[in-house]
């Protein structure tokens, strides 16, 4: 239980915030530092004191052994009368506890304590009887001291006498010790000044962390990276300075970037994208479902500022950046397609049974009124100029989805009183173009031109389909008014109609952009020129040794 209870004691501190770790670790860390510091500066300074003691009294006594009336006083026939005085006023001036002025035989001349004299010195005399000098820490009568022992000589330059000067180590200590405020002073200031940055600094990183703990901060990367690419939206964020600070795989993939390294951002002018979606990105602003168009995919983009989850906690000067998500909508619109293709078709059909259904009554009547021949007439008539059209332009141009599409156009535009003239040779190897796209591109191309035709007064359009050289080319032209050569870039850009109806909604818009983007896919080329009316014209390469996906 013990053992258990620690361990979750560790756990919870571990768990705790990492501003407050950070912060009591610091702390630590600087008083360990200050203690050390001032261990090594007192050290320092008791390793000085006794040094500058040695040479302190090193120096006195050498100078007092060098003195002649020392000199003289020693030789005479009372030494102790002349030298105790002159030892004593030394003394008082150098600030030393002891002055010993002694005969080769240790008697003592001078003494701090006069009970002392003619009693022998207590010390090593040995370097000083040889000619020498000699500083050494001894317990003497006085207690532990530093002392320094030199040698006096007569005129003869013989050793006659002895002067030992020494300090007590009780004199050192109040000496070391008047140096421990100091060192306690400056070890406090620290303490107190590296504690308070380390509490600053311990603000501002509880802010930035939001008060998570190093363990919850893991945990969240973990579980945040793995979210990031594991969603099936693409997901981008931009920082400050326009960057790609992160994205994921299904971003890239969307978008064609370079492989994902969350360790540098990308700048924007580094990588290939649509203008529309290079200007949202780079712009920063908020947007709502927004369409964008790359060369091969519809996008619809959401983008928000970015944001710190609790207000209480968003740093000074706020989080500057963006968050975008991206959706592909691309086999929607390609289903949306489909769907207009067979609306179209029902439209044809609804069409041709209205017509039908009104010549079954002209049948009917000239049946009754006993007209049985003219009824004939009629509907053999009525039957060849159905076919006409059909059997025309299915032994010109050999494309069944073409066929089957220009057939019901063709009964739209006789239903809105257009003249649609349909022209077609050669033929398109199957499995060679997307049905899909090739649908796509003659179906709004020929919508747009029933729209311009139907504002003039001759309403009508023309179809030229001609397979040959490896090429399907395809013409539509209308007369309608045709396009300023200005405005040839603008109705290629995504929303730009001139039907009525909601913008930025598929359906609207879009027409032209998606012809566009299916001839891009189709590696084609477009062309639109205006002569009285509109003229597009679509230029596909047909792929040889296609697979049939038709």
């Amino acid at each position: 239980m013990n053992a258990a209870s620690a361990s979750r004691r560790r756990r919870k501190l571990s768990d705790g915030p990492l501003a407050r770790q950070q912060f009591f670790l610091q702390l630590a860390l600087i008083v360990a530092v200050s203690v050390a510091l001032s261990l090594t500066t007192y050290s320092r300074a008791v390793s000085s004191t006794h040094e500058a003691a040695s040479d302190r009294v090193l120096s006195i006594a050498e100078t007092i052994a060098h003195t002649p009336f020392v000199a003289e006083a020693v030789v005479s026939s009372d030494p102790s009368a002349q030298l105790q005085p002159y030892a004593l006023t030394i003394m008082d001036t150098a600030d030393v506890d002891f002055i010993t002025i002694m005969n080769r035989d240790r008697t003592r001349y001078t003494h701090p304590d006069p009970d002392q004299l003619g009693k022998p010195y207590i010390g090593t005399i040995d370097a000083a009887l040889g000619g020498g000098s000699q500083v050494e820490e001894y317990t003497g009568t006085l207690g532990p001291s530093v002392r320094a022992i030199v040698p006096i000589y007569d005129d003869s330059q013989n050793v006659v006498a002895m002067v030992a000067v020494g300090v007590t180590l009780e004199t050192l200590s109040v000496a070391r010790a008047a140096s421990l405020p100091q060192i306690i002073t400056i070890a406090a200031v620290a303490i107190l000044l590296g504690g308070f940055g380390s509490w600053k600094l311990s603000r501002y990183l509880r802010r930035a962390t939001l008060g998570y703990g190093n363990e919850q901060l893991r945990r969240l990367f973990a579980f945040y990276n793995s979210a990031l690419h594991s969603v099936r939206e693409g997901l981008i964020l931009i920082d400050d300075e326009g960057r790609l600070a992160l994205y994921n795989d299904e971003a890239a993939r969307l978008l064609d970037l370079p492989p994902t390294d969350d360790r540098r951002p990308v700048p924007l002018s580094e990588v290939v994208l649509p203008d529309s979606v290079r200007t949202l990105l780079s712009s920063g602003r908020d947007a709502l479902d927004e369409v964008h168009l790359t060369r091969d995919r519809v996008l619809v983009i959401n983008q928000n500022r970015a944001s710190q989850p609790h207000a209480d906690d968003v740093l000074d000067g706020g989080v500057e950046g963006a968050v975008a998500t991206l959706r592909d909508r691309t086999d929607i619109q390609e289903l949306t397609g489909e769907l207009e293709t067979m609306r179209t078709l029902s439209e044809a059909l609804r069409a041709q049974t209205h017509e039908h259904a009104n010549r079954m009554h002209t049948l009917a009547s000239l049946i009754e009124r006993g007209r049985e021949h003219e009824a004939l007439e009629f509907a053999v008539q009525d039957r060849q100029e159905s076919q006409k059209l059909t059997d025309a332009f299915v032994d010109s141009l050999d494309e069944p989805f073409i066929t089957a599409l220009m057939i019901g156009k063709a009964a739209q535009a006789n239903e809105r009183g257009l003249t649609l003239t349909l022209t077609g040779s050669g033929e398109v190897p199957p499995g060679s173009l997307d049905a899909r796209d090739l649908v796509t591109v003659a179906g709004n191309l020929l919508d747009n031109a029933f729209d311009a035709a139907a504002a003039s007064e001759e309403r009508h359009v023309w179809a030229d389909f001609t397979a040959a050289d490896g090429e399907l080319i395809i013409t539509i032209a209308d007369s309608g008014h045709g396009i300023v050569q200005d405005d040839i870039d603008t109705i290629f850009r995504l929303g730009a109609t001139a039907k009525t109806g909601p913008p930025h909604r598929l359906g609207r818009g879009f027409g032209l952009v998606l012809v566009r983007q299916a001839v891009t896919r189709l590696g084609g080329e477009l062309h639109v020129e205006s002569d009285g009316g509109a003229i597009f014209t679509v230029v596909l390469p047909l792929a040889e040794g296609g697979t049939d996906e038709q």
